[in-house]
């Protein structure tokens, strides 16, 4: 990859490594279809921008739904307008504003190249800081990831590995930062039979940039942990996270209980959070949990 000002070019060989189309392929594209036009050196070698790159993608995808090359190349060309309607008519994930770095892990997340993927998300992180790295990185790549695996592109292995790696990296992030012990203290569990702790691990390097201390109860933790750990340890917040229903439908007096315990310790501010968390909530009255979609309500 190449830099020019604060654009970035790749040659036609790393972009047939990020599309996983062939450099034939690529080269057909460009001169029989007009889908891109990239910038020739003066050797003749291709330099493609990110834009390009999304364009190819973006053709790539309504080719898999049933477009033949020259209508997906003639709707992505048209200002980017009718593959909008078309992406979202389809319910198909849009990639045209996807981060260089994003497509890149999805290429090597679909090989489960663990060292690249790593090498990939160290790189993302010293470029663009902890917050820019969460919110067009991280985050980004793990809808795709969710989307991938629900739309059955990628196999439950896949899926499992790519979380892997972010979860284990965010984790390095985490024990790697120093926070004052009279920092105030947030406290974020996932439920019993949770498995997906990723997006607490973001919601706490959030507070963490903002001077807070953070522990995590992680994925599934047994019975009566959450209590006995605010017990203990007396945060000032607690998160509790449900992405999916499942806590819910293996006790369904999980929120009464933990909703009684809020109460017990109204000194503390309790929180619950994720689609499930929301989704289950949805009309009950607590007395003093809060539940919220939103990081900016918690903070």
């Amino acid at each position: 990859m190449t830099s020019l000002g604060t654009r970035s070019f790749y040659s036609i060989q790393q972009v047939s490594e990020m599309t996983n189309l062939s450099k034939q392929v690529i080269r057909k594209w460009e001169e029989r279809y007009k889908l891109v036009q990239p910038i020739r050196l003066a050797n003749g070698y291709r330099r493609y921008d990110d834009r390009d790159i999304n364009l190819i993608l973006s053709a790539l995808t309504l080719t898999e739904q049933g477009y033949s090359i020259k209508q997906a190349a003639e709707i992505v060309k048209q200002e980017n307008i009718v593959i909008e309607k078309v992406v979202h008519n389809s319910d198909l994930r849009q990639t045209k504003d996807l981060d260089s770095y994003v497509l890149k892990l999805l290429v090597e997340g679909e090989q489960c190249d663990e060292l690249e993927m790593n090498a990939i998300l160290q790189q993302a992180h010293l470029e663009y800081g902890l917050a820019r790295f969460l919110k067009i990185v991280v985050q980004p790549f793990m809808l795709e990831v969710g989307y991938l695996w629900g739309s059955g592109r990628w196999d439950e292995f896949q899926e499992s590995v790519a979380s892997l790696i972010v979860r284990d990296f965010l984790v390095q992030l985490r024990r790697s930062h120093q926070s004052s012990p009279d920092a105030p203290l947030i406290l974020g569990a996932c439920l019993p039979y949770e498995r997906h702790e990723i997006p607490l691990h973001i919601i706490l390097l959030q507070f963490m940039m903002k001077g807070w201390r953070t522990i995590l109860i992680g994925a599934s933790p047994a019975a009566g942990s959450i209590e006995a750990l605010v017990t203990k340890l007396k945060p000032e917040k607690v998160l509790l996270s449900a992405v999916t229903e499942m806590p819910f439908k293996k006790n369904p007096q999980l929120l009464d209980e933990l909703d009684s315990f809020a109460m017990e310790n109204n000194e503390i501010q309790f929180y619950l959070g994720g689609p499930g968390g929301v989704e289950f909530a949805s009309g009950k009255k607590l007395a003093a949990i809060h539940v919220t979609d939103t990081i900016e309500k918690i903070i």
